[in-house]
């Protein structure tokens, strides 16, 4: 088992689940597998090719609706692994999450 670095209760999940990214402008969206998630960050599996992506910062979309989504940015890769960091929203430290993202 791997160490937590976050500081946060990470939820890792029996069976990875499939979500989207995509770029804030929506010029691109890609598959990926999210491993594990914690109030500060998740793990996710992209595939290989998107590494040619600027991945540096985009949402990550939990729900077929749009509705569930989290800002994120990269904060490591590892071949097909990405730690993925939430960012906070710019009116305060309430970040953009599932909750957040359906009130």
């Amino acid at each position: 088992m791997k160490p937590n670095k976050r500081g946060a209760r990470r939820i890792e999940f029996a069976r990875p689940f499939t979500a989207n990214i995509m770029a804030f402008d929506g010029s691109w969206q890609r598959a990926c597998t999210v491993k594990d998630v914690s109030d500060t960050g998740a793990r996710l599996i992209v595939d290989a090719s998107d590494h040619g992506l600027p991945l540096k910062e985009f949402f990550l979309v939990l729900s077929a609706t749009g509705l569930a989504y989290g800002r994120c940015e990269v904060a490591w890769v590892n071949g097909t692994e990405a730690g993925v960091t939430f960012l906070k929203q710019a009116n305060g430290n309430r970040k953009l999450n599932r909750a957040t993202a359906q009130q």
